[in-house]
């Protein structure tokens, strides 16, 4: 596929998101539809409060409507084919829909939020009722799309079949990784940027492995992001909220998974899942010795109590995002 439907595939999502933030901040900003922040969160977060939330839509549109488009441009460039193959086809829109609908569950979350003026949004019970029958299906499009692989690839090792165990673990693989995203939406660019490097390190491996309607998505989210940044970038005119985040896990999940290189998502994604299991190590800690191990958990606000600024934080996590981008390529080049 020639390398400039990728790049036009990140300038339309670039443009589209950025630009839609001319109407949707000040639409949200009428509607009161604004932040409120935790109590338990940095002191001086509370300058944030009332910060319009749903700022995901952004980067939703940015990326569905330059998919629709370069795949369209890529479909034609490639119609001298006798029999077009759809499956590529077929797996975009399974990755795309599987974001789009952890997107529905964000904004259910948001609309809670700034509706009601509560931060909680969504109770946890039905938050991950929602994800498991999500995740379950997503794994059922991808065994009728032709994924019956039961086994995970190791790299330099070899594969394990993990057979029957192979689904429910993928399940809460998905509805982990999907929360890990969430959980980094904590401090102004952060997401977005940690996203970009994630986007730009798997087109690399798109490409390599002739994933043409994926290296779009890739690229398609990676311009969305950049878009949103313009307004998100600290001081943030405006939060992506669940509504993003949700949306951003779900691609991130998709992409991962329909490579079925389950380990490489692992370290492509290691910022998200170094986040994750930040609170997880403090809530054993706390509940076994009564100690914090960090200063507030997710990690990014121990940085933030240890005196980092937002914008140290955003490319202290972004390098090593990359770092684990560049490794995963590097082991899957080899």
């Amino acid at each position: 596929m020639p390398y400039w439907i990728n790049i036009l595939a990140a300038c339309i999502s670039f443009a589209a998101a950025s630009l839609s933030g001319l109407a949707l901040i000040p639409m949200l900003r009428k509607m009161h539809f604004g932040a409120t922040i935790y109590e338990k969160g940095p002191a001086w977060h509370k300058g944030k409060n009332g910060t319009p939330l749903m700022g995901g839509f952004m980067f939703i549109i940015g990326t569905v409507l330059a998919c629709s488009i370069c795949y369209g441009i890529y479909s034609t460039v490639n119609s001298g084919s006798a029999i077009p193959d759809r499956t590529g086809l077929y797996k975009l829109l399974a990755g795309l829909g599987f974001a789009l609908l952890n997107g529905v569950i964000g904004f259910l979350d948001d609309y809670i939020k700034g509706v009601k003026k509560q931060n909680l949004g969504l109770r946890a019970k039905q938050k991950m009722v929602m994800q498991f029958i999500l995740s379950a299906a997503f794994l059922y499009v991808l065994y009728i799309l032709g994924d019956h692989s039961t086994a995970i690839r190791l790299p330099f090792v070899g594969e394990l079949d993990l057979k029957l165990f192979y689904y429910p673990i993928m399940i809460l693989y998905l509805i982990f990784l999907t929360n890990a995203v969430n959980l980094t939406d904590g401090v102004d660019g952060l997401c977005g940027t940690v996203t970009v490097v994630f986007a730009a390190c798997f087109l690399s491996i798109f490409s390599s492995m002739g994933m043409h309607e994926y290296s779009i998505f890739a690229s398609a989210l990676a311009g969305g992001c950049m878009g949103f940044l313009v307004w998100n970038l600290n001081p943030a005119k405006i939060f992506m909220g669940d509504t993003g985040s949700m949306f951003l896990g779900g691609s991130v999940c998709a992409m991962g998974f329909i490579t079925h290189e389950h380990l490489l998502l692992a370290l492509l994604a290691i910022v998200y899942i170094c986040e994750a299991l930040s609170v997880v190590l403090q809530v054993i800690s706390f509940k076994t010795t009564g100690k914090r191990i960090f200063k507030m958990s997710p990690i990014h606000h121990h940085f933030e109590m240890c005196g980092f600024s937002e914008y140290k934080i955003v490319i202290t996590f972004s390098l090593f995002g990359l770092l684990g981008g560049v490794l995963a390529n590097i082991i899957y080049m080899s």
